[in-house]
């Protein structure tokens, strides 16, 4: 899995203080539908959208779907995510885009997604470009 956050509105770094986060406030019903998918002890990359534009880090999914506490129409889920550990090494979207390993990856052709799936393939790659 892949979730995207704007790191001026929550960060790697707010994970990490928090210790736990609440993965709330998703309207796309793709994305909701990833996260209804998400099993406890998944791993997830954390991408930095929008300023900086890179997977920063690992968390793992430490609540499955509930009831997005922002959603009065019961449509929404949400999530509760922990953080295991920062990359030793960032990884750019501009890599990511270059790498033709990788150009059939959700981030690429699915792009407007804040939750998307990561084959173990693409996984596998991109812990090896992290760990360069």
């Amino acid at each position: 899995w892949l979730m995207k956050s704007e790191p001026d509105v929550y960060s790697w770094d707010d994970l990490v203080a928090e210790g736990e986060g609440t993965w709330d406030g998703v309207r796309n019903y793709t994305a909701r539908n990833n996260m209804r998918a998400m099993k406890l002890g998944d791993e997830v990359f954390f991408y930095h959208s929008n300023i900086g534009v890179e997977i920063v880090g690992i968390a793992e999914v430490s609540q499955e779907a509930f009831q997005d506490p922002s959603d009065e129409t019961g449509r929404w889920s949400a999530i509760r995510l922990k953080p295991v550990r920062k990359l030793a090494r960032t990884v750019t979207l501009k890599e990511i885009k270059a790498d033709p390993a990788l150009a059939d990856m959700d981030l690429l052709t699915k792009f407007r997604l804040s939750v998307s799936g990561v084959k173990s393939s693409e996984w596998d790659y991109i812990l090896k470009l992290a760990a360069a």
